[in-house]
């Protein structure tokens, strides 16, 4: 089934509008420059206190190790069992995912895990999906690094079809076959989970347009943002393209009226700055943006509390 042909739900739309920018966060939503560890301390209370401030999203990261070469080990728990957690402690945040490292799972058992978090979370799930960014992980799972790119779409078939025909039939290149006689349950409770391409994914312009409904990437520079947003259209054709965002380190400055400043991926700026930038990134648009508190010198609750008291506010009014 074509996923053009099947409206987007809310949990989609409340993050990736038209014409809107969104803020949302990666786990773990926490504070922790100085250790590759976070504490996950009070989760429960921080994911509360996003989605009260207005944040439009959660986003769980999939890091299978930890590998002392890239110093940070993620919010330590696996996405899916996460995602279900926050599930029961949250009632509209959009959850999702940024992104499970599909060459090393099995495609049937995440269309299951997606499909279970969303009926847990009663359809407020978007399913980001991608190639990792650690080599090192490949030869662990027994996987070929250089056949990920292939593995991804072959994956990502599969997982569509079985989400939304009943008793599919399929032959997969890299995994089994589904021959028409199983069908998988729960189905996505608004017929079609939402996906997301996180990173380039080892893919070109024109698969993503036409097979992913959302992009976040790295690029936050402004020709670059125009220049992805002129290709993804060009490249969709007569089809909506997908919503461009983008993932950042992000350190919200004490100081409201701090200048914008980049240390290597890791933005640092006062609120003011923020709207600033935040209005023009709307204007040329990005939908939506990620931040990773991993860097930021205050804790996540003083940062989601100057976001929710100034930054959301002045992007709803904008």
């Amino acid at each position: 089934m074509n996923k053009h042909n099947m409206a987007l739900p809310n949990s989609f739309t409340r993050v990736f509008a038209q014409n809107r920018l969104s803020i949302g966060l990666l786990t773990p939503v926490e504070a922790y420059p100085n250790s590759p560890f976070p504490t996950l301390a009070q989760h429960q209370s921080i994911a509360k206190l996003a989605e009260d401030a207005g944040f439009a999203s959660i986003w769980l990261r999939d890091v299978p190790f930890y590998d002392p070469s890239f110093g940070d080990a993620a919010q330590l728990l696996d996405p899916f069992v996460y995602a279900g957690f926050l599930s029961a402690v949250t009632q509209e945040i959009t959850l999702g995912t940024a992104g499970i490292v599909l060459p090393l799972r099995d495609p049937i058992s995440v269309a299951k895990q997606a499909a279970s978090v969303d009926m847990l979370t009663n359809g407020r799930f978007v399913l980001g999906l991608s190639t990792g960014d650690r080599p090192t992980e490949y030869p662990a799972f027994g996987v070929a690094f250089d056949e990920r790119a292939e593995r991804y779409r072959d994956s990502i078939e599969m997982i569509q079809r079985l989400h939304t025909e009943h008793y599919p039939r399929m032959k997969s290149q890299f995994y089994g076959a589904l021959t028409g006689n199983l069908d998988l349950h729960p189905k996505p409770v608004n017929g079609r989970i939402p996906m997301m391409a996180v990173g380039r994914s080892r893919q070109p312009i024109e698969w993503l347009a036409k097979n992913m409904d959302a992009w976040i990437w790295s690029v936050d520079d402004e020709r670059a943002i125009q220049e992805i947003n002129a290709s993804l259209a060009i490249a969709a054709g007569d089809k909506a393209p997908p919503k461009y965002g983008y993932a950042t380190f992000f350190d919200l400055a004490a100081n409201p009226d701090a200048p914008y400043q980049r240390f290597y991926n890791v933005v640092r700026i006062g609120r003011h700055a923020l709207i600033e930038r935040l209005l023009k990134h709307q204007e040329l648009g990005v939908s939506h943006i990620a931040l990773n508190l991993k860097p930021s010198q205050r804790s996540a609750q003083d940062v989601i509390d100057e976001m929710g008291d100034h930054v959301l506010p002045a992007l709803q009014r904008g």
